[in-house]
């Protein structure tokens, strides 16, 4: 039990008090500085967070930087302020106890600019105030990235005194804190400071308790970058892809188009690579976006070669299986209202002018026939041209002949394109709804 000590200056000023402090106090510093051990210290503790310099979505780490602020009383120190001509002096840190207050998120080095000196004033209070650059293990949640919410907590406890030594407080209320962190905060970078709230609770450890104060951090990512760089031109992309479907297969080499599309998203998307968080507790729906994406184009890639090589080569396929013609051609093409057309009869016309034809030309050369035996080499030619015409009549005729299963492969071939094309444009459509009303209900919160 140590005696109260009020010291005494022989001048009211400095040198005077910090010879007091010397000769009474400066040699106490190994021990709580309490009259009696068994009375608890008591700690007020408050912080400003004063920059948000990142986060590790990789390592779940938090890198902020705060001003720490711990008070406590010397039991045993007072001294007259008029007869030492001051209320508070500063004095080397090392030269009083101090609490051992730590933040059990903490995961690595204090690399804050080291400060030497703490406040005292003359009822024995003493005030520590230091910047301290905290990097805290955070368990980070980035499914909803870049619209994401982070929640990180520090823990304040005394590492060696447990709550029957050391007591720990509040030394503002949290809303002062909140609104001078904000006030003061130089860094936020791509996070914005949403709210912060404390709680005070026992820490239980080997049948003992720690008194331990804390505060819970809740961050917002700024998404307007991400949206700028990664979500608007991925939805470029893909909407070009899916204008792309106009593009008739059967005369333009559509497939190639595609093929530049996809290896453009490609390069795309490693370019921003560096963009999207690494890793997390879940993957990013973001990224779920991406691959389905570059799914749908290889899909619709994939699709175009198939539906060319149909229609290039239906007359050398097989008849359309019974289940794919009911499946296409009954329930899809309904769907995507996609009807057979009837037959035409211009064919038919075709051949019935070309024997009108063929039967004038041949009565003109009988009706032509004169008698003498200089016509007999043009009637010989006429009849030789009759019958070159009646060949090319029968090969253009059965040539122009419907083909039953040709026309089935065909129009499989343009309702399977056309129901890829409305479900994408579904696919975007809803896509690109949901990111706007996430976009502007994030910004409204």
């Amino acid at each position: 039990m140590n005696p109260v000590v009020t010291l005494n200056c022989s001048e009211p000023n400095t040198q005077s008090l910090l010879d007091a402090f010397n000769a009474n106090i400066f040699n106490s510093t190994d021990a709580r500085p309490v009259n009696n051990l068994q009375t608890p210290t008591n700690i007020s503790l408050y912080f400003t967070l004063y920059a948000i310099l990142g986060v590790d979505e990789k390592a779940q780490i938090l890198k902020t930087f705060i001003w720490q602020s711990l008070t406590w009383r010397i039991e045993f120190l007072s001294w007259d302020p008029v007869e030492c001509g001051t209320t508070v002096i500063t004095v080397p840190r090392t030269t009083l106890w101090r609490p051992d207050v730590v933040i059990n998120e903490f995961v690595d080095e204090n690399k804050a600019p080291a400060t030497y000196y703490v406040r005292v004033n003359y009822t024995g209070y003493v005030t520590d105030e230091l910047p301290v650059g905290v990097k805290s293990s955070c368990n980070l949640n980035t499914y909803t990235f870049p619209f994401d919410v982070q929640r990180c907590t520090y823990s304040f406890n005394s590492y060696m005194y447990n709550a029957a030594s050391v007591r720990l407080s509040f030394g503002k209320p949290v809303e002062e804190v909140l609104k001078r962190s904000k006030e003061l905060m130089e860094t936020m970078g791509e996070w914005e400071l949403l709210n912060i709230t404390s709680s005070k609770g026992d820490l239980i450890f080997e049948s003992s308790a720690w008194d331990e104060l804390t505060y819970h951090i809740t961050l917002r990512r700024r998404a307007t970058l991400y949206v700028v760089n990664l979500i608007i031109p991925s939805c470029f992309l893909i909407t070009l892809d899916l204008f792309s479907f106009i593009l008739p297969p059967q005369s333009v080499d559509r497939s190639a188009f595609k093929m530049t599309l996809i290896l453009g998203y490609t390069v795309f998307l490693l370019l921003m690579n560096k963009l999207l968080p690494v890793t997390g507790n879940a993957i990013p729906l973001l990224n779920v976006f991406f691959s389905i994406c570059l799914a749908l184009m290889v899909a619709s890639l994939l699709e175009t070669i198939v539906i060319t090589n149909m229609l290039h080569n239906s007359r050398d396929l097989p008849p359309v299986p019974r289940w794919l013609r009911v499946l296409v051609l009954e329930v899809m093409a309904r769907v995507v209202c996609l009807y057979r057309k009837k037959k035409d009869d211009g064919v038919f016309i075709f051949q019935n002018q070309a024997s009108v034809v063929e039967t004038k030309a041949g009565a003109d050369a009988v009706d032509q026939s004169p008698a003498k035996d200089t016509a007999s080499e043009t009637v010989l030619e006429l009849r030789e041209l009759r019958r070159h015409v009646q060949a090319i009549h029968r090969h253009v005729s059965k040539g122009s002949q419907p083909d039953h299963k040709t026309e089935e492969w065909i129009h499989i071939g343009h309702v399977v394109d056309r129901f890829l094309f409305i479900f994408y444009a579904i696919f975007i459509t809803v896509s690109f709804i949901t990111i706007i009303v996430i976009w502007i209900h994030w910004d409204n919160v």
